[in-house]
């Protein structure tokens, strides 16, 4: 059941170098075509210099090496290819801090629950499409999604960033000329050291492949500058990077302001997955459906105050992995600001604005079962402590386009629903 992408050799002479760059050219000159199949169409992509081919192959030989690492692959029924990986062999550890070293034990202490919290959820059920039919891989290991040529066919943009966010965006600011939109809740002006919230999943409409919607939580230090340290984990549609438009679990971080560090899940050596039960960028399924019923995701993100690792938990079940403390500049101390929302990319901003979904597609308006939600909302202090993340500011770059609103109650604690269709009357 493994995908097989053709034998490789190492060291090519010249002209076998040259032979492959006109074939690879050739593969990936695929003219612009209509949906159908997993995708949402493709644009041409072919190889501009030297740099863009080495970029191929350094993508393919670690596609590559993670098949010969498999000790299981899963063909999931949504087509994804899953790896089941030794830990010690996954991407994390190709990163100069992190190379031969082997993933962490997991903490002992975790974030404890204030009084004035609310009331804590059971284990979190996190379904994924892949491990529907009770698939799951060997203890030891870690399921990896395999990147298909096909991905890199219809990826648009320098295979040099393949798996990076374009630079200088992705984190709401006062300009939004990037195409960016968001419509997030936020704190400021103190010392974080975690985030958590529940959202409900929806399968957002994206219109172009060229175009995402995702709903995440955001853990930022430094400024909005070059030196921006993000962490960030949700769920995302991007036809462009999945070949579909499924709701899929993703990671990210960066930490110079999206410029050449970091990357979507395991793109590239940086986070380290521990959990084997859970694929970073694998469909999550089922997803809520409107005025049906929701399905929700608790997700936490904490700093270990012991090693200084920040981990990605769910909800108060199990760990998925870790950010290590080396890769960052501000967050190896702590965060300054805690974002919670939604965001999408607009690439029509000098026209008609896109019709691409944010959450549910419908005003928060609308309330339980038909709009998105976070719910929950609430932040790690300096004593590892889960408090109600007090003083949430609410705000949305085009209301008319996607809108916000929130309240407290006993049950939900802290929450806003939000999101909206793009493209309408209001939003020409």
């Amino acid at each position: 059941m493994a995908c097989s992408c053709g034998g490789k050799r190492p060291r090519p002479a010249v002209p076998l170098l040259l032979a492959l760059l006109l074939v690879v050219s050739c593969a990936l000159s695929v003219s612009a075509s209509g949906g159908g199949g997993r995708g949402n169409g493709t644009r041409t992509a072919e190889f501009r210099s030297g740099d863009e081919l080495r970029a191929y192959q350094s993508i393919v030989a670690r596609m590559d090496k993670m098949k010969k690492a498999s000790v299981k692959t899963i063909q999931s029924a949504d087509g994804d290819i899953i790896h089941c990986v030794p830990a010690h062999l996954q991407p994390a550890f190709d990163h100069p801090t992190l190379r031969g070293q082997k993933p962490e034990a997991e903490p002992e202490e975790r974030p404890k629950i204030s009084a004035d919290a609310a009331e804590e959820e059971g284990d979190a059920v996190f379904p994924q499409a892949w491990s529907d039919g009770g698939e799951s891989c060997p203890g030891g290991t870690v399921p990896i999604r395999r990147t298909t040529e096909s991905d890199l066919r219809r990826y648009s943009g320098s295979l040099r960033r393949y798996g990076m966010k374009p630079r200088a965006s992705g984190v709401r600011r006062d300009s939004t000329s990037d195409g960016h939109e968001h419509a997030v809740g936020y704190v400021t002006g103190d010392q974080f050291y975690g985030a958590k919230a529940s959202l409900n999943v929806w399968p957002a409409r994206v219109a172009s492949a060229a175009e995402f919607s995702l709903s995440q939580i955001w853990v930022i230090s430094g400024t909005f500058g070059n030196d921006l340290n993000t962490i960030e984990a949700g769920w995302q549609v991007s036809p462009q990077l999945y070949g579909d438009n499924s709701p899929r679990f993703f990671t990210y971080w960066t930490s110079d302001a999206y410029q050449a560090t970091g990357c979507y899940n395991l793109h590239c050596s940086g986070f380290v997955q521990t959990n084997r039960r859970i694929a970073i960028g694998a469909a999550i399924s089922p997803a809520s459906a409107y005025n049906g019923r929701q399905f929700d995701i608790s997700l936490l993100i904490w700093k270990d105050p012991r090693r200084g690792h920040w981990w990605l938990q769910l909800g108060s079940g199990p760990l998925v992995g870790y950010w290590p403390s080396s890769l960052f500049s501000h967050l190896g101390g702590h965060a300054n600001m805690v974002q919670f929302g939604g965001e999408v990319v607009n690439t029509r901003p000098s026209g008609s604005h896109t019709p691409t979904q944010m959450g549910s597609g419908h005003f928060p308006r609308e309330g339980f079962n038909r709009a998105a939600y976070f719910r929950n909302v609430q932040v790690v202090d300096w004593d590892n402590n889960l408090l109600p993340a007090r003083d949430l500011r609410l705000v949305a770059d085009h209301p008319a386009c996607y809108g916000i609103q929130g309240g407290y109650n006993r049950a939900w604690g802290n929450y806003f629903y939000y999101g909206g269709p793009g493209r309408n009357v209001h939003c020409p």
